[in-house]
């Protein structure tokens, strides 16, 4: 009875831990679109990982790059992704320092964060990150995995990264299976694009929930050998 009673406290508890970001110590680099403030620089350190960070708000971007300053091994680029080359969007700039600033109107995403709105809307040109690889000659060799935290875009990023998406072993995102935000990207979306271009789904860590039904993710996909 006891032991059944501990097992049911700790069951949220595991669903709030971590991802299996094990891959990390598999590889020498990491390009990380959604960087906000670099928030994991420090694990990225740890692992001796060179690191490529993209951060579209001016402001925030400005704000990472001096953080980075005392990790050599990591750089910035102020860009949008997407894509398309050279389009304007509309730009959201989240009131939660940024982290849920997105290209998309919210929806059912304030199902799980009412407290989270959109505080200015700013114009940005997009690029696509294998444009920006090829402008920064930015060797892929150094980078065996990409991470993006886009807020519902995600499958645009990738759309756009298709000519250099066979480089990388593993792909790590946050997406949902409701939607967060007017006609995002979804979970079912993403594996299939994934398993068209050759990945798996190496793991999936659920971290938020809508009462009405919904999650989000952490995935983590791994190249096929």
């Amino acid at each position: 009875m006891i032991i059944a009673k501990i097992k049911t406290l700790l069951s949220p508890l595991k669903r709030m831990m971590k991802p299996d970001d094990s891959f990390l110590k598999e590889i020498s680099g990491v390009i990380h679109v959604g960087a906000n403030y670099g928030q994991e620089k420090g694990s990225y350190h740890a692992n001796n990982l060179d690191v490529v960070w993209i951060e579209p708000i001016p402001e925030i971007f400005a704000t990472l790059e001096k953080g980075l300053e005392k990790y050599p091994k990591q750089k910035a680029y102020a860009e949008l992704i997407t894509d398309a080359d050279g389009k304007e969007y509309d730009f959201n700039v989240a009131s939660n320092k940024g982290a849920s600033s997105s290209i998309l109107d919210l929806k059912e995403h304030k199902d799980i964060w009412p407290d989270i709105n959109f505080t200015k809307t700013i114009k940005l040109k997009s690029t696509t990150l294998s444009t920006l690889v090829e402008k920064h000659s930015i060797d892929l060799d150094k980078y065996q995995a990409l991470i993006m935290d886009t807020q519902g875009s995600e499958l645009l990023v990738l759309s756009g990264a298709v000519p250099i998406l066979h480089e990388f072993q593993y792909v790590k995102t946050e997406v949902s299976d409701f939607e967060a935000y007017e006609n995002c990207c979804q979970l079912v979306d993403v594996d299939a694009f994934m398993s068209n271009h050759g990945f798996h789904q190496l793991s999936k860590r659920q971290f938020a929930s809508r009462k009405e039904g919904g999650s989000y993710y952490d995935v983590i996909y791994k190249r096929k050998k």
